[in-house]
């Protein structure tokens, strides 16, 4: 039991490592940017799609990640089953088509909750980005910080 909470826990944690530098990533594209306040409808369009782009392949990698730790453990019959089944659980859809193993459904739960607070950070690192660009282009400069 001690092992599975230990593998759990680097999971978990490794998924973290994953958001965390992916977002340092698209942050930095984000200041490289160069669409201004001013900006048009589609510069802000495009550099939201890159956005969004760059969110989903970091959550794909994290899903690989525990899909690979599925097979790893042979968990699921082949690599198909567990990168559907790691996907559909870190999305939370969970049609339950496949199930792991008795020893390991508690992993289960927890990627979808890993899944769950990863995208939630995505999202509102996407709202930071947009309010930024609207507060911007709303006042014409950068929102005071406080002292």
């Amino acid at each position: 039991m001690i092992t599975k909470l230990l593998m759990a826990s680097g999971l978990v944690a490794t998924t973290v490592i994953i958001h965390a530098a992916g977002l340092g990533v698209v942050l930095s594209h984000v200041f490289r940017s160069t669409v201004r306040p001013d900006a048009r409808f589609w510069p802000i369009t495009w550099l939201l799609v890159r956005i969004a782009w760059f969110l989903i392949v970091i959550h794909l990698l994290e899903i690989a990640v525990w899909a690979l730790f599925f097979r790893w453990q042979n968990c699921l019959p082949n690599a198909e089953s567990s990168f559907y089944f790691s996907g559909v659980t870190y999305a939370t859809l969970g049609y339950g088509d496949l199930l792991l193993p008795k020893e390991w459904r508690l992993f289960g739960p927890l990627e979808a909750l890993t899944g769950t607070l990863m995208c939630g950070l995505s999202i509102a690192f996407f709202f930071a980005v947009l309010s930024k660009q609207m507060l911007q282009r709303v006042g014409g400069k950068e929102p005071s910080q406080p002292a």
